[in-house]
């Protein structure tokens, strides 16, 4: 019984270094595979949609003012779409309109 503990003692202690050499064969060959994956490819242009805009931002109460300035009615809201503004706007006599307003230069595009 006691050569039996001791075998597998000494089986067990030398089986140890076995299993962490192959853990850190499988890192590397780990490593290996990451440099064999396929870069993402860099186009000219790209990323330019995402990258923040340099011009300063026309502010929203200058935007509501300019949109008034002129106009018979009154203004219901101001939001923010794909960085231009849209002002919703009630003329008298009910109709309701949104204008387009570019969010750079708080120049007024249009009614639609």
């Amino acid at each position: 019984m006691m050569r039996i503990r001791a075998l597998l003692l000494a089986g067990l202690i030398a089986l140890v270094p076995l299993t962490d050499a192959a853990a850190q064969s499988r890192g590397r060959d780990r490593d290996r595979d990451d440099d064999r994956r396929e870069q993402p490819r860099n186009y000219p242009g790209q990323g330019l949609r995402d990258a923040p805009r340099s011009a300063p931002r026309a502010d929203p109460g200058d935007i509501a003012r300019r949109v008034q300035s002129g106009r018979p009615g009154r203004m219901l809201g101001v939001q923010e779409r794909g960085g231009d503004y849209v002002v919703r706007w009630e003329y008298p006599g009910g109709r309701v309109s949104d204008i387009q307003v570019d969010g750079q230069s708080g120049r007024v595009r249009g009614d639609d």
